[in-house]
């Protein structure tokens, strides 16, 4: 997807944040790092969120004054304002600091971001987007004029406004990062950076200086809302992303680097090459009794790879690779259980397989677990551990069954 005209000037793609435009200050904030940045000769395109809480705002008075019977799509017409009116006021700001500037409006014929009529969480059309981002945004970048776009907007082959749900104008900038062959995109927002924690919820979080966008997705599994789990489906390997805090008021901040991409596609793969097995422990107050757990996982780990675990009140499952020393790992998960009137017994499966199904499509595939439960209890095929954790679902089965599991779990995937 490389454009035919060699690059010589740094190229960059800015997303603003609600939270960064929420008053003229921090408006006057943004445009000013921006208007520094492009005199550097730094080509820029500029994407914005609405300013402050004016989504939240155009969403509680179109369903009070309609009485909650606002279609979506005509919400999504609504919603649109908050973004259209930011892309107007900072370009008037931008060319108020001596730079070139325009705004790209939805109705313009020179939108690039082209979704599906899933209103209210439309999903970009990524080889239209990509296009017509080159021919449409690319040749202003080329010419030194920002290009000032409005984020979580779409619109349709056929002209319908659509808004992209949550995080929508993170996957704006993904997208337009990826098309224009940014050297960065920096995300501006009220943090700074990717933190340990919500700074919402925990008085003095870390910023961490770097995280795999594989871990990061993990956080917005959680329900922490740092970046949303959609938007991160469209990063790209090849673009460098640095989330920065707006107050800093300058666009080399500091902040922190996301690296990696996800998997594109659903699939199934076996995690680990030989057979695994699993060790149920068996008590009362199990969970409750942070030491014996401790002292489990440790054992597992000092004599075998430790694939995954399962605790609840009164049991815990340890799934281990299985090698030359599971027989005197299992007498040493006994001797643990005999020294703790917490644990009574253990049982023991041997030959099992591990496999993992990933992909960015986990999340938006509702009742995948049971298409492929379902799939396996008509093959007459057990069960032995299923977890689910940070968009991928874990599966053991028996070791001897791990070719037909394969193919019937990617049949499941497909729908098949």
């Amino acid at each position: 997807m490389k454009h035919n005209k060699k690059k010589n000037r740094k190229r960059i793609v800015v997303k603003y944040g609600g939270s960064s435009l929420a008053d003229h200050e921090r408006i006057l904030r943004a445009v000013t790092a921006v208007a520094e940045e492009a005199k550097k000769g730094t080509q820029i395109t500029v994407i914005v969120s609405a300013m402050g809480k004016t989504t939240d705002s155009l969403l509680h008075a179109a369903k009070n004054a309609s009485n909650g019977k606002v279609k979506k799509r005509e919400l999504d017409e609504i919603l649109a304002m908050g973004e259209r009116t930011s892309i107007r006021i900072i370009a008037v700001a931008l060319k108020a600091q001596g730079v070139k500037s325009r705004f790209v409006d939805p109705l313009d014929a020179e939108w690039p971001i082209i979704t599906d009529e899933v209103f209210s969480d439309a999903n970009p059309l990524l080889d239209v987007c990509y296009e017509r981002a080159r021919q449409n945004v690319l040749p202003l970048v080329e010419k030194g004029i920002i290009p000032v776009i409005a984020g979580f907007v779409g619109k349709t082959i056929d002209n319908k406004m659509t808004t992209l749900g949550r995080g929508g104008s993170d996957t704006t900038a993904f997208i337009l990062a990826k098309a224009l062959e940014a050297d960065e995109l920096i995300l501006v927002t009220d943090a700074e950076g990717i933190m340990s924690a919500d700074p919402k919820v925990i008085g003095n979080p870390k910023k961490l200086p770097e995280i795999d966008v594989n871990t990061l997705v993990g956080l917005a599994d959680s329900g922490t809302k740092f970046i949303h789990r959609k938007a991160l489906r469209y990063k790209d390997s090849s673009v460098r992303v640095r989330v920065i805090r707006h107050s800093h008021g300058d666009l080399n901040a500091e902040g922190t680097l996301i690296k990696g991409a996800l998997s594109t596609e659903l699939d199934v793969n076996l995690a680990n090459p030989s057979p695994s097995l699993s060790i149920t422990v068996v008590g009362k107050g199990v969970s409750e009794q942070p030491q014996v757990i401790e002292e489990l996982t440790e054992t597992v780990k000092n004599h075998a790879k430790l694939l995954g675990l399962s605790v609840n009140y009164d049991s815990m499952i340890l799934y281990a690779s299985e090698n030359s020393n599971s027989n005197l790992l299992l007498e040493k998960i006994h001797e643990i259980i005999l020294k703790h009137e917490e644990t009574l017994a253990m049982s023991v499966r041997k030959q099992l397989a591990f496999l993992k199904i990933k992909g960015v499509g986990l999340e938006k595939t509702p009742g995948l677990t049971g298409r492929i439960s379902e799939a396996l209890r008509l093959s007459a095929i057990n069960i032995f551990g299923l977890m689910t954790i940070t968009s991928s679902i874990l599966l053991f089965v028996d070791w001897k069954e791990r070719e037909k599991v394969l193919e019937l779990v990617r049949n499941a995937l497909r729908g098949d």
